[in-house]
């Protein structure tokens, strides 16, 4: 949950297009989020998807016509115009996008949007030979360069029956791109590098040793730093997340990978922030084939690993660290050891065996202990939630100078 929508008033345009259906979803996921929502429909809206659908969701009528017996109608779209942070059109037909290029307003919809100054974000849905037109390309270029927001369509099978781009962009992608619109950049001209989800070190080619991290907490803080006007870089193991929009994502699987990655990465970035659940140890040697079974017992000999964190300790100069602790005891004992141990400016500490925080979790509860001895205890909230509270601290952190 992004605190950037939490009571931002929010207009949702829908136009008419078979997608209409996948709008009643952005807007629960929207209001969701704590942001208030009004939808203005055309004509041709209506014909896919009822007005009373969106005003159950909404808890507000639904506008669609400039005419309506209302005295205050007819300069409804004036006032939501003034009081929208954002406006979202969803599916956005190929004629509302001919109409906003044009500057034609003959309806509710582009009669509002000539008045909108607000952020306006555009999510094309048509079918795939009328997408590729050149003219919807071009008024599609022409409104980028208006200052509109574009949320690509995927390409897929579409209800016509035909397969290629024109696909309205899913309701997730689409509610990315509003928090990216209401954001503040306070970390533009940064470069944060984050480091997500589990390694994992073989023992022959079907086996190996790892640890249950889906990677959501760093794909949370690289999309959060991300819609905050950073530059970033997210090395992730293996994880089944999508890459976050806006972000340079290098994947790789083992410990020595992510130190490779880390390394190479490193005297680039403003602040690094360790969220991976590295392999502390890998089998001193790999069977070329799979190890057949046998013996009753069989012996594994394990070799160290390389500490990523505690390297970049002794070679930060001006970078901040932020490291993570993953305990199940004594949290504030081992996370204030690991945070002067590897030379860290702050970590980030959880007890995985408390409910709602540990691994594979959309939440997650956590403490924040910094050099000069404070701690700073968070109650348990979404891991996005989470990410913009860290991404406060480091922010603060990068405006004070870093101890070598």
């Amino acid at each position: 949950m992004s605190p950037f929508l939490m009571d931002k008033s929010i207009v949702l345009g829908i136009s008419g297009g078979i997608a209409a259906y996948k709008s009643a979803d952005l807007l629960r996921r929207i209001t969701q989020m704590g942001a208030s929502v009004r939808v203005i429909m055309t004509e041709n809206a209506k014909r896919f998807v009822g007005p009373l659908t969106f005003e159950a969701l909404s808890g507000h009528p639904v506008c669609s016509t400039l005419f309506e017996k209302d005295a205050n109608t007819s300069i409804q779209h004036i006032e939501w115009a003034q009081t929208a942070n954002a406006v979202v059109i969803a599916p956005a037909t190929a004629s509302i996008i001919a109409k906003l290029a044009c500057g034609i307003a003959d309806d509710a919809l582009s009669t509002f949007l000539l008045a909108v100054s607000a952020p306006r974000i555009i999510c094309p849905s048509m079918n795939s030979a009328m997408y590729l037109n050149d003219a919807v390309q071009h008024n599609l270029q022409t409104l980028q360069q208006r200052g509109y927001r574009v949320v690509s369509p995927g390409s897929g099978q579409l209800a016509c029956g035909t397969s290629g781009p024109g696909r309205l962009a899913e309701p997730w992608e689409i509610v990315d791109e509003l928090i990216m619109a209401l954001t503040p950049k306070d970390l533009s001209e940064k470069h944060i590098l984050v480091t997500a989800g589990p390694t994992r070190e073989y023992l022959d080619p079907v086996r190996f040793i790892s640890n249950p991290s889906s990677g959501k907490m760093g794909f949370a803080l690289a999309a959060a730093a991300a819609q905050r006007g950073a530059s970033v870089t997210l090395i992730s193991g293996p994880s089944s997340l999508p890459d976050p929009p806006y972000v340079q994502v290098i994947r790789v699987i083992s410990a020595q990978e992510m130190a490779d990655a880390v390394l190479e990465s490193f005297d680039q970035a403003d602040a690094v922030i360790k969220t991976a659940a590295v392999s502390d140890y890998r089998p001193q040697t790999r069977s070329p084939h799979k190890i057949k079974k046998g013996a009753d017992e069989i012996v594994l000999t394990l070799e160290k690993t390389l500490d990523i964190l505690k390297e970049l300790g002794t070679r930060k100069r001006r970078q901040i660290l932020v490291g993570f602790a993953a305990e199940t005891r004594d949290l504030p004992t081992y996370a204030r050891e690991k945070l002067r141990k590897k030379n860290l400016d702050m970590i980030v500490g959880n007890l995985v065996s408390e409910k709602g925080a540990g691994f594979a979790t959309e939440t997650n509860k956590v403490t924040l202990f910094y050099q000069d001895g404070r701690s700073e205890p968070l109650s348990l909230m979404p891991k996005d939630a989470v990410s913009h509270v860290i991404l406060d601290r480091v922010a603060t952190l990068l405006t004070q100078p870093p101890k070598a």
